[in-house]
């Protein structure tokens, strides 16, 4: 007995507040999309790693001056 397909949802994306279903994309269209959500998460991993360096950094340069201050005051 051959198992019932759910129907799925078709697959839209949205560019320029126009649907367009992904199944009409043509295959240099959908390799150009794929390669955008490549880079889109590609940029919110950089930012990431960003955030991480600035907040690493403003750690070691409060430790500097809070060690200084206390070389002064000493």
């Amino acid at each position: 007995m051959a198992k019932k397909q759910k129907d799925k949802p078709e697959q839209t994306i949205s560019i320029d507040d126009t649907e367009h279903k992904v199944a009409d994309l043509s295959s240099e269209q959908i390799a150009c999309l794929n390669h955008i959500q490549d880079l889109d998460r590609k940029i919110t991993s950089s930012q990431f790693n960003l955030d991480q360096l600035n907040f690493g950094r403003q750690a070691f340069a409060n430790a500097l001056t809070q060690s200084l201050e206390e070389v002064a005051n000493a």
